[in-house]
């Protein structure tokens, strides 16, 4: 039979086992979500909304830091503490990085996927003095315009922008004179002043020029028709379905955070998405709800990655 000393001793060490696992129980404190962009944009809005639902759910603070710089925000996330309080909002630089530069200082897998939340639908717009006003027309446009083709503006070498372009290149046979601007909004802005004739950029920045008559759009990128501009065709709709990106964001992880917590933030993120004033404040940007499982997102980072991977080599978009 057990002594009484026994019986106390081994109560005080399953006590002392027992209160810190209790007391670790996730989150504990405040979440960090590292958007590398400045405010104001799409990853910026869609990261916005989405940590507010999701702090309803967890109890406690997620704050939002933004780090513009896609690499330095990035790096700043694979490199952190994989205790479950860093998360980095991603973007298409979380597969492209890689591909497109040289000397990071951190590897693909030092990200971990946890979870997709939506999409800003890339929208092909040009000046409205171009004579086009769809793919067809654009396209027989830029054939006429001479050996350095149609002046088109991006937000930077390797952006979503510079990957349209590619594609429309690829898939036409047009020829292109591709500029990379500071961001989006200069690049939007060039086409405006027509000092580029085209661009393609997220569906956030660019609707409501569209809507005002200072832009024309020939078609969005995205693999269905925008649901805040229903009346606008799809590149696949008009005959080029290989021309197909769009503005995302998800959510990922330093490698090594513990899978409950991987899995347990996503079925909070996925849970929140489906409240009704997350997609109040997203729709009518022209934003579009995604979600799905882990391995939905793990599924399409590794398609994605496959398919850019092929563009860059075909297109010599080489590193920097």
């Amino acid at each position: 039979m057990m002594g009484r000393p026994l019986v106390a001793a081994v109560s005080i060490l399953v006590w002392s086992v027992c209160v810190p696992t209790a007391r670790a129980a996730w989150p504990e404190r405040p979440i960090h979500w590292i958007v590398p962009f400045g405010p104001g944009g799409a990853n910026d809005l869609i990261a916005r909304v989405a940590a507010e639902a999701v702090r309803k759910r967890l109890g406690q603070p997620i704050v939002i830091e933004n780090r513009p710089g896609a690499v330095a925000g990035t790096a700043a996330v694979a490199k952190a503490v994989p205790d479950g309080y860093t998360f980095l909002i991603g973007a298409a630089g979380v597969i492209t990085n890689s591909m497109l530069l040289n000397n990071l200082s951190y590897v693909d897998s030092d990200l971990v996927p946890v979870g997709m939340i939506a999409v800003a639908p890339s929208v092909i717009v040009v000046n409205p003095g171009v004579p086009a006003s769809d793919m067809k027309e654009f396209v027989a446009w830029a054939k006429t315009q001479g050996a350095n083709g149609v002046t088109w503006a991006t937000a930077g070498s390797g952006s979503t922008p510079h990957f349209v372009a590619e594609m429309v290149k690829e898939a036409s046979g047009i020829f292109m004179t591709i500029v990379p601007f500071r961001s989006g909004g200069d690049g939007v802005n060039a086409v405006l002043a027509n000092t580029a004739s085209a661009t393609s950029e997220a569906s956030i920045i660019v609707l409501p020029q569209i809507q005002a008559g200072l832009l024309k759009p020939i078609a969005t990128t995205y693999i269905k028709r925008i649901s805040a501009y229903p009346t606008l065709p799809t590149t696949a709709e008009q005959g080029y379905p290989t021309v197909e990106i769009g503005h995302w964001a998800g959510l990922l992880a330093p490698r090594g955070t513990p899978q409950p917590i991987i899995d347990k933030m996503n079925a909070e993120l996925q849970a929140a998405l489906k409240a009704p004033e997350v997609a109040e404040k997203l729709s009518p940007s022209g934003i579009e709800l995604a979600g799905g499982s882990v391995s939905d997102f793990a599924a399409f980072i590794t398609s994605e990655r496959k398919r850019l991977g092929d563009l860059v080599i075909k297109a010599k978009m080489g590193k920097e």
